[in-house]
């Protein structure tokens, strides 16, 4: 009976120290993983970063341009209507089927 008892509890010690290693061994390999990865990530953030920053720019000069074509199209009807009248649309005419 002794027996019985002292070999249950080495296999409870031994499941024990097992399954800590594994533990621990499982968080080595995941920091490792992580740490391995972290440069390359940086190093494709950095270019991800570059162009999108080039893509702000561009978008942001096509804007100004649009904004002074705006400009400009306000200053020639503001400067057209104030010559002369618009003329009158005809009256629709509806016709039946």
């Amino acid at each position: 009976m002794s027996e019985m008892v002292f070999i249950e509890a080495l296999t409870m010690l031994f499941g024990t120290v097992a399954f800590v290693v594994s533990l621990s061994f499982i968080r080595r390999y995941l920091e490792l993983k992580h740490e391995r990865r972290a440069p390359i990530a940086i190093d494709g953030l950095t270019e991800r970063l570059e162009r999108i920053e080039l893509a702000v720019e561009s978008t942001a000069i096509e804007v100004e341009r649009i904004s002074e074509a705006n400009r400009f199209m306000a200053k020639l009807l503001a400067e057209r209507a104030g010559a002369a009248p618009l003329p009158s649309r005809p009256e629709r005419v509806i016709t039946p089927h």
